[in-house]
């Protein structure tokens, strides 16, 4: 934990003392929606996003709402965005966001604070998924700053889940770390505790060495083979029906607007696997109107170079039968 919070320059989060470990980020969702069901507390959740923070929720009976991930691009409009779409208990974003790449930090401190003084004037619950934070301090168009100082300055009550298997998959090798506000520790730790007792020393230590050594190549590692792999996929499927949507953090995934008017995403999906290729259908982000994914797929970049080169020439193979 210690090395985890020093590579996100966190010094807050690990002053807290409050880390609450498990081995997989949904193993921390789930106890964030158990005690959001045991209070009662419903949720609006960003939209699109991973479609797991979605099923958790609803299999333990929360109550969701959508926001769109459109109304936090502007600091000048998101508490009015914010008063306006959310009669919930509690709000839930992922910073930076899967699949969109899309993160609060293009505007520095400003985003956040606007959503930290609306939770504080409307007493919401505040969640944050960070799994993919490590990238937004692989990408230097972004700063992170320490969020946890300004969620613990402001006296909200808000849960953050952190993870390493976003950025080093080994081998479904992996922690997911879970952090309150002092005021719900004790109930959360409680409902931790009754899922889960301890993560596998082995697997800790094991991470501690992936991250020392990302500190000491300032995320080198992680970063290159994703940055490789989107250059090589924007390059090959320029000019094609596949529109590459820019991220505001360079994720390891890329988000790709499909610009043809009888084409949807279920159908290449489909196509593709057929020749051996995968790309997610973007039906499942848009949670609440799936519908609405049909114009998108979304592309993993965390992939052996060579055999990702391969598959997008095959993409590229079977975009052309369509154009």
């Amino acid at each position: 934990m210690d090395a985890f919070f020093r590579l996100h320059n966190q010094p807050t989060a690990l002053e807290s003392n409050r880390a609450l470990l498990s081995y997989a980020a949904s193993v921390s969702t789930l106890v964030a929606g158990m005690y959001l069901r045991k209070h009662r507390l419903s949720v609006t959740l960003i939209e699109p996003c991973f479609d797991n923070l979605h099923d958790v929720l609803h299999n333990v009976g929360v109550p969701i709402a959508p926001i769109d991930e459109g109304c936090f691009e502007d600091p000048a409009t998101i508490y009015a965005s914010l008063e306006h779409h959310v009669r919930t208990d509690a709000l839930f974003l992922v910073d930076p966001n899967n699949p969109t790449g899309f993160s609060l930090l293009q505007h520095g401190r400003d985003g956040f604070e606007e959503i930290v003084r609306f939770c504080s004037d409307y007493n919401k619950v505040l969640l944050f998924d960070f799994c993919f934070a490590a990238f937004a301090l692989a990408d230097p168009a972004v700063e992170r700053f320490d969020v946890y100082s300004l969620l613990e300055e402001s006296g909200i009550t808000y849960i953050a889940i952190e993870d390493t298997g976003k950025t080093w998959p080994v081998q479904d090798a992996k922690c997911a770390i879970l952090m309150t506000s002092n005021d719900i520790w004790d109930d959360v730790y409680n409902i931790h505790t009754s899922v889960l007792l301890n993560v596998s020393p082995f697997v800790l230590q094991m991470l501690r060495a992936y991250i020392e050594d990302s500190i000491e190549d300032d995320l080198a590692s992680v970063r290159n083979i994703c940055v490789g792999n989107r250059q090589a996929a924007t390059s090959v499927l320029a000019g094609s029906i596949l529109e590459y949507q820019t991220p505001t953090v360079d994720v390891s995934v890329a988000w790709f607007k499909i610009n043809h008017a009888r084409l949807w995403a279920t159908r290449l999906h489909a196509d593709l696997v057929d020749v051996g290729v995968c790309v997610l259908p973007g039906t499942g982000f848009f949670w609440s109107t799936p519908s609405r994914g049909q114009d998108y797929v979304r592309i993993a970049l965390a992939r052996d170079p060579q055999m990702f080169a391969s598959a997008v020439t095959q993409l590229r193979d079977v975009l052309r039968s369509y154009e």
